[in-house]
């Protein structure tokens, strides 16, 4: 398998990519010569994002749309194959939490954050992946977290969203291992953006996280980039996450082991 190059008749596609992990994103591949397709709900920042890059020469199309919305994505679809440009590069970026209980989360929120941070990227990688096998050249970065191994309280859709789009990545990644087609899955920590104040978390819940666990979205950006180059199967930020990730999965396999052996006991009574 071998990562695309850039090529003037093709494109990078980053959804989420008005701010955060999907603007540095942006910023790395374009800085490494790539052309670019932005795609974000909030436009003026955008716009901002995509002048930036044109100014040091980048060539970068933007594309506002709300993904909750199978009406935006379809209109996404369509856009992008009105310029004529290949994907070869499909990165699921965008995604959202809340920060309530499942018991008191607003329901509609809730799923409107499913559909996006889980049916979107479905969507898009079905949408563009069969082009890319055509072509027998692509690469598909699908953003998870490492909440995805382990549960959060207060955070359980998103927890469980971010699980699926491992899970899914991983699948994807296995269908495809004959072809030249590579899948990558970035599960990062915490990274210094707008994401956590959003979801409703304060400064001083913030500052409780240990600092060597936190990682800048550019820097975040290049590992995933280096990793998507090495057709890596999933890029992890920072050995402190990648120890938190791999105690999570020790916990599960313990707890699971556990209850095997409660119901052989039982059995045995």
């Amino acid at each position: 398998m071998s990562f695309p190059l850039p090529s003037p008749q093709a494109t990078a596609v980053i959804t989420g990519a008005s701010s955060g992990i999907g603007a540095a994103l942006a910023r790395t591949l374009a800085s490494r010569g790539y052309g670019t397709t932005l795609v974000a709900r909030d436009g003026a920042r955008l716009r901002h994002v995509a002048a930036v890059l044109q100014r040091n020469g980048a060539r970068v199309d933007t594309i506002e749309a709300d993904l909750t919305s199978r009406a935006d994505r379809r209109n996404v679809e369509a856009q992008i194959r009105q310029t004529g440009l290949a994907v070869d590069i499909l990165i699921n970026g965008a995604g959202a939490a809340t920060r309530t209980s499942i018991p008191e989360c607003d329901l509609g929120t809730e799923l409107a954050h499913m559909e996006l941070n889980v049916v979107s990227v479905v969507d898009l990688c079905r949408t563009f992946v069969g082009d890319m096998l055509a072509r027998r050249s692509g690469a598909i970065l699908n953003v998870a977290s490492t909440a995805a191994f382990k549960p959060l309280h207060g955070q359980g859709t998103y927890a469980a969203s971010k699980a699926f789009v491992l899970s899914f990545t991983r699948t994807l990644r296995a269908e495809l291992q004959d072809s030249p087609v590579t899948v990558t899955a970035l599960c990062p920590g915490p990274v210094p953006t707008e994401f956590a104040r959003r979801a409703g978390f304060s400064d001083e819940e913030i500052a409780t996280i240990p600092s060597i666990m936190w990682h800048s979205a550019d820097d975040v950006a290049a590992m995933a980039v280096d990793a998507m180059e090495r057709g890596a199967e999933l890029c992890i930020p920072g050995r402190a996450n990648v120890v938190d990730a791999t105690m999570a999965l020790l916990k599960a396999k313990q707890q699971a082991a556990q209850a095997v052996s409660r119901k052989t006991a039982a059995r045995r009574d």
